[in-house]
C-alpha cells in the first residue's frame, strides 16, 4: 500500500511539473525583428521558427520593416502568427544605392518603435540579417536578451570594386562586426558559415557561435499529391524529363549555369529524349528590387543565345502549390549557387524525394550526400550536364536517390529536432 501511494505521489509530482513545464511556455514572449519578411531563404526560416516555437508553446509575434500579404509565406496569413509592420516609408534605397545604409536606418527605426513606443512585454529578441538594431534593443529599460541568427556575414555579400565603395561600407562592416558581438547567444546555419564567421570577424574568434541547421516545415510538402492541377499549363506536351532550378532572380545565385548546362545536355542526347527535356526556372521576385528585374531580362536574353526558347519556363515568386508540385515532378533540382551559406531549397526537394545537383561548396556539402541523395558537381555547365544525364538514361537513380533524400530529411533536418533546440536557446534566455 505505501509503495502504491509513493507511485501516487510520484505520478502526481510529475504530473505537477509538466503542468508548470507547459505554464513557462506560456509565459515566453518572443519577438522576431526582420528587415523585410518577402519570400527568400532568410524569410523562410524566420517564419519556420516563429512557427516553431508557437508549437513548443511560446507568444510570438514578427516585426518587420515591410511586409505584403501578396508577396509572403502563407503561414504569415494566420491570425495567430501577428506580423507587425513599421517604417515602410522609410526609404529602401537612395536613387537606386545605399541599399544596406537604408536597411540600417529602417532596422534602427523597428528597433526604435519598439522599445520605446510599443509598451510590448517580451522575453527574448529573435534578430537576423541586420545587427545593428541589436545596441538599441540594449536600451529597454529591462534589458531583454538578444538571439543573433547569422545566415552569413552580411559584408560578404557585396562586392568592393570601387575605392568609393569600399570607403561606403567600411563604417557598415565595422558595425556588423561590432554589434554582433553585442548579441547574448550568435546562432548560425552550418558548420560553413561557423568558420566564415571565425574568418571575418576577427574579434569574435572566441565568441561561441552555435549551429542550428534550418528546418523544414513539412505541412506545406505534405498536401495531398496535386502535380497534374499544379503543372496543368505550365509545361509544354511531351516533356518527359523535368529540371527544375529554385532559386530568388538574383546574379550572385549564378541561375546563368542552370540554362548553360541545359544547353550542354541537349547536344549530347539523342534526338528522341532531347526533345521531352524541360528547365523550369522559378524563384522570388520582387518589382522593388532592381536586379530581380535586370536579372529576369538577362536570363530570358541568355535563354535566347543559347536557342533554349521552347524547353525554358520562367516562373516568378510561384506559389507554394506549384513550388511543390514542381519538386516532386522534377527529375532533379539544380542548385547552382557557389559557396551558399546553407540553402533550403536542397532540403525541400529531397523531402520531396527529388534529387539534388548542386555545386560543392557550401552548405550543399552539409545537406547533399553525394552520389546517394544527388550529386555534388564543380560550377560548370560540362559537370552539371552530366549529372543530369545519368539522371536521365538511368531512371532507377530518381527514385533510389529521393527515398535517400526523404529519409535523410527526417533524420538530419526534422521540424521536431529544430524546434526543440531552438526552444532549449530560447528558455535558456528568458532565465
Amino acid at each position: 500500500m505505501t509503495a502504491i501511494l509513493a507511485r501516487g505521489s510520484e505520478m502526481s509530482h510529475i504530473t505537477g511539473l509538466k503542468t508548470w513545464i507547459r505554464s513557462q511556455r506560456r509565459m515566453v514572449q518572443v519577438v522576431f525583428l526582420h528587415p523585410d519578411l518577402g519570400i527568400g531563404g532568410a524569410e523562410r526560416l524566420v517564419v519556420d521558427a516563429a512557427v516553431a516555437l508557437k508549437s513548443q508553446g511560446c507568444n510570438v509575434q514578427i516585426w518587420t520593416a515591410h511586409y505584403d500579404p501578396n508577396h509572403c509565406f502563407s503561414e504569415t496569413l494566420e491570425a495567430d502568427l501577428p506580423v507587425v509592420c513599421v517604417g515602410d516609408w522609410l526609404p529602401t534605397n537612395v536613387f537606386g544605392y545605399l541599399h544596406a545604409l537604408c536597411a540600417y536606418l529602417r532596422m534602427i527605426y523597428v528597433a526604435l518603435y519598439l522599445v520605446f513606443l510599443s509598451g510590448l512585454e517580451y522575453d527574448v529578441i529573435f534578430c537576423d540579417q541586420v545587427s545593428v538594431c541589436i545596441p538599441v534593443l540594449r536600451l529597454s529599460r529591462h534589458r531583454k536578451k538578444v538571439l543573433f541568427y547569422c545566415h552569413f556575414p552580411d559584408q560578404l555579400l557585396t562586392q568592393r570594386k570601387s575605392a568609393l565603395k569600399k570607403l561606403y561600407r567600411a563604417p557598415i562592416d565595422f558595425l556588423e562586426e561590432r554589434t554582433t558581438g553585442m548579441a547574448d547567444l550568435i546562432l548560425v546555419n552550418s558548420q560553413f558559415t561557423a568558420g566564415v564567421f571565425r574568418e571575418t570577424f576577427q574579434s569574435l574568434k572566441l565568441v561561441q557561435t552555435d549551429v542550428l541547421y534550418p528546418s523544414l516545415n513539412t505541412c506545406t510538402f505534405d498536401q495531398p499529391s496535386t502535380e497534374a492541377q499544379g503543372l496543368e499549363g505550365l509545361l509544354p506536351e511531351g516533356t518527359s524529363h523535368l529540371f527544375l532550378s529554385l532559386n530568388r532572380y538574383e546574379r550572385k545565385k549564378h541561375l546563368g549555369l542552370a540554362l548553360k548546362a541545359l544547353a550542354a545536355l541537349k547536344s549530347v542526347l539523342p534526338p528522341g529524349q532531347s526533345t521531352g527535356v524541360h528547365l523550369v526556372v522559378a524563384g522570388g521576385y520582387d518589382d522593388r528590387v532592381s536586379e530581380n528585374v535586370e536579372h529576369y531580362t538577362e536570363l530570358k536574353e541568355l535563354a535566347s543565345q543559347l536557342h533554349l526558347e521552347d524547353c525554358v519556363t520562367f516562373l516568378r515568386s510561384p506559389s507554394d502549390s506549384v513550388k511543390v508540385a514542381l519538386l516532386r515532378g522534377s527529375h532533379a533540382v539544380l542548385y547552382t549557387p557557389s559557396r551558399e551559406h546553407f540553402g533550403i531549397v536542397p532540403v525541400e526537394a529531397m523531402y520531396c524525394c527529388c534529387p539534388v545537383i548542386a555545386v560543392n561548396s557550401g552548405g550543399p556539402l552539409e545537406s547533399v550526400a553525394d552520389g546517394k541523395t544527388g550529386f555534388l558537381c564543380e560550377p560548370t555547365a560540362e559537370a552539371f550536364s552530366k549529372a543530369m544525364e545519368r539522371l536521365v538514361m538511368e531512371p532507377h537513380l530518381r527514385r533510389d536517390m529521393g527515398q535517400a533524400g526523404r529519409k535523410r530529411v527526417q533524420d538530419k533536418f526534422s521540424l521536431q529536432a529544430f524546434s526543440e533546440q531552438l526552444y532549449g536557446y530560447i528558455v535558456g534566455l528568458s532565465h
